[in-house]
């Protein structure tokens, strides 16, 4: 295992990484059965061309999740990180964008399930804390269940910089808050916007309100205190993706 790589473990984790072109799986770690999956479920292509593939039984696998509470499937990879897409680059010359934020979230089942979210529900990408995104976490990985592959993450050193500059570049950045005064589906998501979700448990920093235009909320009954992260999450993605225009 090199500097760079790391293990990423279960059924769509690793068969979404052999089809991203992006993505370079150094080796490969199945059992006889999670072969004839990847060949039964992926006819057209030859994902296991070229890799060194290493033949184990279920409990030689296990070793792989025997620090997390996960299920390997079958399937376990060694890969290495992809690479770093410049938001910079991205939102040039764009007239239309919606991007999630997280501004202190770190536990990585949340994050892995945001991630699936924002890719099932056409988010054009995912503004990440550099420091606080678990990129080698196996439970992130399995939690977003492939869904890695497909989304624009975007890795910052620091998320109110990037607010401030997003601003100065004509986004509309709206944060999520049971504190807001406006329910978000009250809003005309047009234009270019920036969805912001703070950490699990307190919720938006006062720092970072600073650099929100508006913070709104999701309406719920007073039976519930709040909604977990990736559920608001869920929520706020599978509304403006059928409501936007």
């Amino acid at each position: 295992m090199n500097k760079s790589s790391y293990f990423i473990v279960g059924k769509h984790s690793v068969i979404e990484a052999l089809k991203n072109k992006r993505r370079k799986v150094l080796k490969i770690f199945l059992t006889e059965e999670s072969k004839k999956t990847i060949h039964r479920e992926n006819p057209k292509y030859n994902l296991l061309k070229d890799l060194k593939i290493f033949y184990k039984t279920k409990k030689e696998l296990d070793n792989y999740c025997k620090n997390e509470n996960i299920l390997h499937q079958g399937f376990v990879a060694e890969v290495e990180k992809l690479e770093n897409i410049e938001l910079k680059e991205f939102i040039k010359n764009k007239t239309k964008l919606t991007i999630g934020c997280l501004a202190g979230a770190t536990d990585p089942r949340n994050i892995g399930s945001i991630i699936r979210s924002a890719s099932a529900f056409n988010i054009d990408g995912l503004i990440v804390r550099e420091r606080d995104f678990p990129i080698t976490s196996k439970l992130m990985h399995k939690a977003a269940s492939g869904s890695i592959e497909h989304l624009n993450i975007f890795a910052v050193s620091n998320i109110n910089t990037t607010l401030k500059s997003l601003r100065e570049k004509n986004f509309w950045i709206y944060g999520f808050d049971s504190s807001g005064n406006k329910n978000f589906n009250e809003i005309k998501w047009d234009d270019k916007n920036i969805l912001v979700f703070g950490a699990e448990g307190y919720g938006l920093k006062k720092h970072t309100e600073k650099y929100l235009d508006f913070i709104v909320k999701i309406q719920i009954n007073n039976k519930v205190e709040s909604l977990n992260l990736s559920n608001t999450a869920s929520i706020v993605f599978h509304h403006i993706n059928t409501h936007k225009k």
